[in-house]
């Protein structure tokens, strides 16, 4: 028998608090149990309907969906994506499920193709102002108090201030200001707006010039080489945060693998005292879809930060493109951070959590990298294989764009599925692909196995009227399947042609041991390089290497797939740097090296 507690009536309100409190805590714990459990994800790239380029001489290579220079903003509780050259804009409550709104933001004195290139977004009080890239002063600037109706009108017939890459931002005072700039010649800049008849208040002020001598990211090149050109500056953006302003820009090239946000911070809008942050605050250098620039920095409903960018393609065309959405923040000492470590696997939507780096990420792992697979048929030179070697830029191609055409992956053991992506590829698209199609849709059923013989249905999508060219199915419950078959049941043009069929969730296998004899040599002719070295382990596919300038603020990632050598050339010449590795297989992550520092 347990003895009842005797408590001195003195001491009670004290154990009253004490118990009162660690039942708040338990509550506490549960709940946060609780909702994790619901939260739902979503995968980089972002599912939309992306429009086809519409100019033509872009499309010689072949017609192809393009979009980039992305803007999310947060309007009266939903979120709204406007991005170049869509002929409208998506909205949606939860930052899955986009609506697209039909709408060109042209007046019928403006020609080309250009009507919203890498638009600028604001918020004034109530109100949403919208203008796109234009050199000339006869674009309108829009204002919308009801965007989701698709209510607009003129604010300024023809805005005065031209600019390509614009962007405005309204600070604490209430004051506007507009900075724009895109050029390897010349550097961005900002101004002031009168907020009631938008003329420049004063002259315009520079804002900031690549130093790609010292910051070796900013070095134009897929691999940062600056063989023929000087590096593009481009894309700006404003944060405000503690006091400071961080202003965000894009560099060195959109075609670029390298393609990132930079950030300067400083103590005004348009002040004199900006200072480089050494790395970039978005960077997606590996993994199945690389580029992380050209975006905006937006907060969520629970006022978590989030970072929009540019992902990159480059097949048909040096501007195919998509875009990645990752989470961001800031930490203890007002650094400003972007978290692309694993960034085109699953993460959490926004909940009331708060972003710390690191915390948004589902722990569900790719389980059939380069693993076996079979295919009704095989057009040309586009192999099966294509379809599972994580990268966007490869894929395969069956014969036609006819129901009944499939793929089939070989987990290589039965694993838990969780989530599937199916990235599809533009093949042979119809010659008419030219700008926006609203009335298009895919079609596909998946089915799953243990034994590659009886199959069960696992995703029916046979009646699906959407355009989903990224499509992402987070399963309602998690399942037991060493085989995933993908068949084709309607194409909305070209053939059936997958750049990425990703399966996510657990190998029911070991993780992967750690990595030893990690080295990074640090070259003293280009401080800006360095040659990284690990021993393979055995039992890993790819490797997460972490780097900062401070062994607790390893905020970029560079992903390695299948390789234990990498050329890395993006480092500040002027810092020490730390680095640490990670291994990475179908069961998850070995633990982190202890981070080594290099002069």
């Amino acid at each position: 028998m347990i003895p009842a507690l005797v408590t001195p009536v003195k001491h009670r309100p004290l154990l009253d608090k004490i118990l009162l409190f660690a039942a708040v805590s338990l509550c506490c714990c549960l709940s946060s149990i609780k909702t994790k459990a619901q939260q739902k994800t979503y995968c980089n790239p972002v599912n939309i309907d992306y429009g086809y380029t519409p100019i033509p001489d872009f499309s010689e290579w072949g017609r192809h969906r393009a979009t980039a220079d992305p803007v999310i903003v947060l309007y009266k509780g939903d979120y709204y994506l406007f991005s170049t050259n869509q002929w409208g804009y998506w909205w949606s409550s939860d930052m899955l499920n986009w609506k697209f709104i039909a709408k060109k933001f042209l007046r019928p004195w403006n020609k080309g193709y250009d009507e919203l290139c890498a638009p600028a977004v604001g918020i004034i009080g109530d109100t949403m102002i919208v203008f796109g890239s234009t050199y000339t002063k006869n674009f309108t600037l829009w204002m919308s108090t009801n965007p989701k109706a698709n209510e607009w009108k003129p604010l300024v017939d023809s805005f005065e201030i031209g600019g390509w890459d614009p962007a405005f931002f309204t600070d604490d005072d209430g004051k506007l200001y507009m900075y724009n700039g895109s050029s390897n010649r010349f550097p961005t800049y900002g101004i002031e707006l009168d907020r009631k008849t938008f003329k420049p208040v004063g002259t315009r002020q520079e804002i900031y010039m690549l130093e790609d001598w010292r910051y070796g990211w900013q070095r134009f090149g897929e691999n940062m080489d600056n063989t023929f050109l000087d590096p593009f500056i481009e894309g700006s953006w404003m944060t405000k945060y503690n006091g400071k302003y961080y202003y965000q820009y894009g560099a060195p090239g959109t075609e670029m693998s390298g393609y990132a946000d930079g950030v300067i911070v400083g103590n005004h809008p348009l002040g004199n005292d900006f200072t480089p942050q050494s790395d970039p605050l978005s960077f997606k250098l590996g993994g199945f879809a690389r580029g992380a620039g050209h975006g905006s920095t937006f907060q969520d409903k629970w006022k978590n930060y989030w970072h929009i960018s540019t992902m990159v393609i480059a097949v048909k065309n040096t501007f195919e493109r998509r875009i990645g959405i990752w989470p961001a923040g800031f930490d203890k000492d007002d650094v400003m951070w972007c978290n692309t470590a694993f960034g085109d696997y699953p993460h959490y939507l926004p909940s009331t959590s708060k972003n710390e780096y690191g915390s948004g990420f589902s722990n569900w792992y790719l389980l059939n990298y380069n693993k076996p697979v079979l295919v009704s048929s095989t057009h040309d030179s586009y192999p099966a294989n294509n379809a599972v070697d994580e990268n966007i830029k490869t894929y395969w191609s069956a014969a036609t764009g006819k129901k009944g055409e499939w793929i089939q992956t070989d987990l290589g053991n039965i694993s838990t599925v969780k989530a599937i992506q199916i990235n599809y590829a533009d093949q042979d698209v119809d010659s008419d692909r030219l700008g926006k199609f609203n009335n298009q849709f895919h079609q596909y059923i998946l089915y799953s196995s243990v034994d590659g013989n009886k199959w069960d249905l696992l995703v029916d999508k046979s009646n699906n009227k959407t355009d989903m060219p990224h499509d992402y199915v987070e399963l309602q419950k998690p399942i037991q399947a060493r085989f995933i078959k993908l068949e084709n049941i309607h194409m909305p043009t070209g053939r059936f042609a997958i750049s990425g069929f990703r399966v996510f969730g657990n190998g029911n296998g070991p993780k992967p041991d750690s990595v030893k004899q990690f080295i990074v040599l640090r070259t003293e002719k280009d401080k800006r390089s360095a040659l990284i070295k690990w021993q393979p382990v055995s039992n890993a596919y790819a490797y997460n290497i972490y780097y900062g300038i401070a062994p607790d603020k390893l905020y970029n990632c560079i992903m390695v797939y299948n390789e234990n050598t990498y050329w890395f050339k993006a480092m500040d010449n002027q810092k020490r740097y730390y680095f640490s590795i990670e291994a990475i297989n179908e069961n998850g992550v070995s633990p982190k090296t202890h981070p080594i520092m290099v002069e």
